[in-house]
C-alpha cells in the first residue's frame, strides 16, 4: 500500500464547528483505545534523564501534554492552534508551524501523536535536518498503513458513532502512516548515529521510539 497524503477535513473547520468538536470527541475515544497515551506515559518517564527538556509537536488540544505534566513530566506545546485554556502556565506554549519552527535545538526531547503521517516524505526529511541539530530521544504514535486497518478503523468508527469528519480522516491519516522501519528513514536517522525501536500497539498503531547513540 503506498503512502499518500491527502488533506484532512478537521484541519479545514474552525474549533467550535460542531463536526469538529464531534471529531476531536471521536479522536479522545481513539486515542483512548489505541493506548497511544498510556504509552508515552509509561515510555517517557523512563527514558528521560534529569533536567531534560520535552516538547510536543503537533500538541492539538494539550490533553497528552497536560497528563505528562500531571505525571511529572513538564512537557512544552507546539501547534498552530493557540493555548488550550487549560494550558498550565509554567510551560511554554509555541503558536507554530512544526515545519519552520526555529526552536527544536531548545529541547533534546521530541515527542508526536498523531503528526508526523500529516507531513510529506520531504517535510520529514527537512524535519528531521531540524531535530537531529539538538535532540536525544524522539518517541512517535502513528497509525500503521496497512489496508486492514483501514476496515477494521471504518467498523470501530461507525460503531462509536464517529463523524463523517472522522470517518474521512482516518482513512486519510491510515494512508499517510507507516511500516517498517519508514518513519526513522524519512527522518534521516542514520542507524549508525541512532538506536531505533520500532512495534505496534492496539488497533493498528504504530510505535517508534529513536535514541541518539552516546
Amino acid at each position: 500500500m503506498p503512502r499518500t497524503i491527502q488533506p484532512e477535513l478537521l484541519d479545514s473547520l474552525s474549533p467550535q464547528d460542531p463536526a469538529a468538536l464531534h471529531s476531536r470527541r471521536d479522536l479522545r475515544l481513539i486515542n483512548r483505545l489505541m493506548g497511544n497515551h498510556r504509552w508515552f506515559l509509561g515510555q517517557l518517564p523512563k527514558r528521560i534523564n534529569p533536567g531534560e527538556r520535552v516538547l510536543e509537536i503537533g500538541s492539538g488540544t494539550g490533553e497528552l501534554a497536560a497528563q505528562l505534566h500531571q505525571a511529572g513530566v513538564p512537557t512544552a506545546g507546539l501547534d498552530l492552534m493557540s493555548a488550550p485554556d487549560s494550558w498550565p502556565t509554567s510551560q511554554p506554549w509555541h503558536a507554530d508551524d512544526l515545519r519552520t519552527f526555529d526552536q527544536y535545538t531548545e529541547y533534546s526531547v521530541i515527542i508526536g501523536n498523531l503528526v508526523f503521517h500529516h507531513l510529506t516524505d520531504v517535510e520529514l526529511k527537512h524535519l528531521g535536518v531540524r531535530l537531529q541539530r539538538g535532540t536525544r530521544l524522539i518517541l512517535a504514535c502513528e497509525p500503521a498503513r496497512r489496508r486492514v486497518c483501514q476496515f477494521f478503523f471504518r467498523l470501530l468508527a461507525l460503531a462509536l458513532g464517529a463523524s463523517h469528519v472522522t470517518l474521512h480522516d482516518g482513512h486519510v491519516s491510515i494512508a499517510g502512516g507507516f511500516a517498517g522501519d519508514e518513519l526513522a528513514h524519512a527522518l534521516g536517522l542514520d542507524k549508525k548515529e541512532w538506536s531505533i525501536e520500532q512495534g505496534s500497539g492496539l488497533l493498528g498503531g504504530y510505535r517508534m521510539i529513536a535514541t541518539r547513540r552516546a
